[in-house]
Parts: structure tokens; C-alpha cells; sequence
């Protein structure tokens, strides 16, 4: 049976909190708000957890799922290397509706699905999401919803489509505009936005001072 609480009351905020990593910690899957869309997530180094998510949501391993963090720093520990592109976006978009693919590091034990030796990386604007982060560490985290439906904009969309494949529901109230990130790819020789959404290309090009182009 799945347990909802209100995280914009304080004592149900810190009781949630406190069950959703202990659901974290134990493989199960939790929803929570972010500064996107809600979103569904679990231990990033749980391959079984992992699995279970992309099953809740109906998805199929060709579509990795992406890994939000509570810091900066947590970033260095997931990749091969931070190159200079990367920290300046950081800087200038964290946290924020930008996300970074960068080459993961090799030794780390984890499977996203079919990522090629990349992973996705954001650090989200929203206190629930960095609080649960910071607690837990590095999370896979997707939309709250059944893949090819609408995400979720609030908890009980979320339900509707979720149920009880979901231990525990962080609810932090409507969500805003459902615009997803920015996704720029630093695996190649040039940047590239695989995805225009709430941060648009041109700042990207001018933070990194070079033109920046979008994938065709």
C-alpha cells in the first residue's frame, strides 16, 4: 500500500522525507516533486530497483533514465572527468532545468538502461527533491508517468497512472509549467543540446562563449 504525505506541512514534510529514503534505501520507488514535472525515482546504483521503475513506467531499457544529485561536488565521484564546459554550465544553470551527459566513470557498478557509457546528470530547483538527494545521494529519477502518457503535473496524476508500483508519494503541490530540461551533450568534441526546454540555446552559447548547435 503506497503512503502520500504533505510535504508543505512541516511535520508531514520531515515524516515523508524520512520514509521516502528509508523506501530508497530498501529498492522501492518513490515520486517526488521537482522543478519540472513530478518525477519517479530510486537508488541510481540499484540495478534491480532501476528495472523495476522502467517496469512501473513501461519502458523499455533503449530509453536510460537520467540521475539528479544534491551538489556539485557529487558529480565528480559519477564521471570520468569534469571538463570546464561542464562546470561553467553548472554555474550557471544549478540547480536548474539543465541536464548534463557526460561519460560516466567506469568503475561505478549501475545499470540506466542502454546509456553507452554516458549518464544524464541535473541537479533540480526544488527543496524537497534536494533534501530527499542530499539524504539518499545519487538518484534515477524519470517523469511520474506511464511512458507515452501526459507526466504528471501533481501527486494524485501521478497515482492515476503509478498506483501502487510506488512505495512512498512525496506531495509538494501543482508543479510548474511542464518544460522539460535542456539536455546538452559534452561527450563529443563540440556541445551539443540533444534538447531544447526551459534553458534556451542561446545562453547556453553565450555561457561557453562559442556557438552551440542543437542536434538535427
Amino acid at each position: 500500500m503506497s503512503a502520500v504525505y504533505d510535504c508543505n506541512r512541516g511535520e508531514s514534510r520531515a515524516d515523508g522525507l524520512a520514509a521516502a529514503a528509508g523506501a530508497v534505501r530498501s529498492s522501492r520507488l518513490v515520486v517526488l516533486p521537482t522543478d519540472t514535472v513530478y518525477g519517479i525515482g530510486t537508488d541510481a546504483f540499484d540495478s534491480g530497483a532501476v528495472q523495476s521503475l522502467l517496469r512501473a513506467k513501461n519502458r523499455g531499457p533503449d530509453m536510460p533514465v537520467g540521475v539528479l544529485v544534491g551538489s556539485w561536488s557529487t558529480v565528480d565521484g559519477l564521471v570520468m572527468g569534469v571538463p570546464p564546459e561542464a562546470r561553467a554550465l553548472m554555474e550557471a544553470f544549478w540547480p536548474g532545468d539543465l541536464s548534463l551527459v557526460l561519460p560516466h566513470a567506469p568503475s561505478l557498478r549501475w545499470d540506466l538502461g542502454t546509456t553507452k557509457g554516458t549518464v544524464m546528470l541535473r541537479m533540480p530547483l526544488h527543496p524537497v527533491a534536494l533534501e530527499l538527494l542530499r539524504d539518499v545521494g545519487p538518484m534515477a529519477v524519470s517523469s511520474a508517468n506511464v511512458s507515452g502518457r501526459t507526466p504528471a503535473r501533481n501527486v494524485l496524476e501521478a497515482q492515476e497512472q503509478l498506483g501502487d508500483s510506488v512505495a512512498v508519494y512525496l506531495d509538494g503541490g501543482p508543479s510548474g509549467e511542464p518544460v522539460p530540461s535542456t539536455i546538452v551533450d559534452l561527450t563529443g568534441t563540440d556541445p551539443l543540446v540533444l534538447r531544447e526546454g526551459a534553458v534556451k540555446i542561446a545562453a547556453v552559447s553565450e555561457v561557453l562563449g562559442v556557438e552551440v548547435a542543437a542536434a538535427s
